[in-house]
C-alpha cells in the first residue's frame, strides 16, 4: 500500500473494508446465540450476550433467563456495546477520511486512537462476562465459550491491529503522498 500510495484505487479503501469486516463481526457477537454452549450431548445450556437458556433433557423446551438482572450482565452488555459503537464511528470517519482526495493525516491519526478505546471497551466487556458468568450463573455438564465469543474477540483483535495501522499510517505521509524522490543503487560496470 505504501509502496503505490493511497491514491492508488485498489489499495485506497482497504483499511475503511477492514473495518466494515469488523463492523460486520460486532454485529454477529452482539446478535449469536453461542457466546457460551454446551460442548457434549446433551445439549443442555446455551447462552448469549443478553441471555442464558438452559433445558432439562434433550427434547425439553428452553427456559431463557435474561442476563440484564445481574449486574455484571449490564456491565458487560454496556461495555461491549460502547465498543462496538465506537468501532461504528471509525468506520464512518475511516470512509469520510478516505474519500476526500487530500487525506489529513492528523484525522487518520485520531481514527487510531479512537480505535484503542473501542479496543479498551471491547476487552472489558469480553473479560467481564466469562468470568462473572462462570461464578454466577450454575451450569450443568461441560460447556465452552463458543463461536458468538469468538467473534468478539476477533472485532477486539481487530479494532487493536487497525488502530496500530491508522496511527502509523502518517509516519509515511511523503511516501504515501508521492513527495520523496526515488533512490537509484547504479554502479557502473
Amino acid at each position: 500500500m505504501v509502496k503505490y500510495g493511497l491514491d492508488y484505487t485498489r489499495c485506497r479503501w482497504i483499511l475503511p473494508l477492514l473495518l466494515g469486516i469488523g463492523v460486520i463481526f460486532g454485529i454477529i457477537a452482539l446478535a449469536g446465540r453461542g457466546w457460551l454452549e454446551s460442548q457434549t450431548l446433551p445439549y443442555v445450556h446455551q447462552a448469549s450476550l443478553w441471555e442464558s437458556c438452559t433445558r432439562p433433557g434433550p427434547g425439553g423446551p428452553w427456559t431463557c433467563e435474561s442476563l440484564m438482572g445481574y449486574a455484571w450482565g449490564r456491565a458487560a452488555a454496556a461495555t461491549y456495546l460502547v465498543g462496538f459503537l465506537l468501532l461504528v464511528i471509525c468506520f464512518a470517519l475511516a470512509i469520510i477520511a478516505f474519500a476526500i482526495d487530500t487525506l489529513r493525516f492528523n484525522f487518520i491519526r485520531g481514527i487510531g486512537g479512537l480505535l484503542f478505546v473501542a479496543a479498551v471497551f471491547s476487552i472489558m466487556g469480553l473479560v467481564i462476562y466469562p468470568v462473572k458468568f462462570s461464578t454466577e450463573i450454575e451450569m450443568t455438564g461441560i460447556n465452552m465459550f463458543s463461536w458468538a465469543y469468538g467473534f468478539g474477540w476477533t472485532t477486539a483483535i481487530m479494532e487493536i491491529c487497525l488502530g496500530f495501522f491508522f496511527c502509523c499510517l502518517p509516519n509515511y505521509e511523503d511516501q504515501i503522498l508521492g513527495n520523496v524522490k526515488p533512490t537509484y543503487f547504479y554502479s557502473s560496470p
